[in-house]
């Protein structure tokens, strides 16, 4: 019986000192991935100080002025990264942190129409009469405002898997399963919580943040599954985008009416069939209203169109290269 007691006693231990180890490497490679994340937020912008309050913003390319406006979860350098393409296609890419977003404050009122403003404060604030306007997910309603409220600066719009759920026809986005539902409650609360979930529960994350069919990750190249990995990790600091995030999902959740039928620029929608948000319902209703609208629909790639990489940008590059409103100045 004593030996049983001491073999017990020498297991627990070991399993004690095999924990601790496990939880201080844990905790070392959380502290070095966070410290890593901050950091690569930390530079690369600047504030520029306007009547709409302070903006963070990046610059990238050369040749005609192109806002970038980013989605949930982003900032800034979503902005870059995702803008990457149109900046070596020749075009200079404005990449703003919406409000709410690392460095750019949230203020009481977050509505599209005071991000349209917002953004009309940047350009002001850099000199510039007119852009291209590229609203990403939850980046889309802001960019709509903007070509509603601005005509005159808005020289062609693209919107890239819009998170716009219209009431007035298009059918209600479905909701996310209970398990997605607490994943995004869970993981937008913290760092820590974040950080272990895009390591115990990759895929689950890949369907519930990014609303992407998990098949069609595993069914795309190295490549593309690399750029998904990074999209996602790169979320960290979720804590610098909390605001913003909280901010995005009472936009995009309530009830809006855009009058897609003022919009005067030359417009681009992007959707595919698949993405878990459900927002093709949303894209086909503005490419019908949107007097100058085309859609480009894919059938699989899901919100980040995993797999599409390559046909995306180019299709993006040629619709505003072809267009007759971008400034004279920047044509090639």
């Amino acid at each position: 019986m004593a030996r049983r007691t001491l073999y017990f006693h020498f297991l627990l231990a070991t399993v004690a000192v095999a924990l601790i180890i496990a939880v201080t490497i844990i905790g070392m490679r959380f502290k070095a991935d966070l410290h890593a994340a901050t950091a690569r937020v930390s530079v690369g912008s600047q504030i520029v100080q306007t009547p709409c309050g302070p903006i963070e913003y990046a610059l990238a390319g050369s040749g005609p002025p192109l806002l970038m406006i980013h989605g949930a979860g982003g900032g800034f350098d979503q902005g870059l990264k995702f803008g990457a393409p149109l900046a070596r296609a020749g075009f200079t890419v404005i990449a703003p942190s919406r409000f709410g977003y690392l460095r750019t404050p949230l203020p009481h009122d977050a509505s599209p129409a005071a991000q349209a403003d917002a953004h009309a404060c940047l350009l002001d604030a850099l000199g510039l009469e007119r852009v291209v306007a590229l609203g990403g997910s939850a980046g889309a309603p802001s960019a709509i405002q903007f070509c509603l409220q601005y005509p005159q600066r808005c020289s062609a719009m693209v919107l890239l898997v819009p998170a716009i759920f219209p009431s007035d026809g298009a059918e209600p986005p479905s909701k996310p399963s209970r398990t997605a539902q607490m994943v995004i409650r869970m993981t937008l609360r913290s760092d820590l919580v974040f950080w272990l979930a895009t390591h115990l529960a990759r895929d689950t994350m890949i369907e519930s943040i990014l609303a992407t069919p998990i098949k069609d990750f595993e069914g795309a190249d190295s490549g593309e599954q690399r750029r998904v990995r990074t999209i996602l990790r790169e979320i960290l600091p979720i804590s610098r985008r909390a605001q913003g995030l909280w901010a995005d999902a009472t936009i995009t959740t309530a009830p809006s009416h855009y009058a897609f039928d003022g919009i005067t620029s030359p417009t681009l929608v992007i959707a595919t069939r698949n993405d878990l948000f459900g927002t093709l319902a949303g894209s086909r209703l503005a490419a019908r209203r949107i007097p100058r609208a085309r859609l480009i629909e894919y059938p699989d790639g899901g919100h980040v169109w995993v797999g599409r990489q390559a046909e995306v940008w180019p299709a993006i590059v040629a619709f505003l290269n072809a267009s007759d409103h971008l400034p004279i100045a920047a044509r090639q």
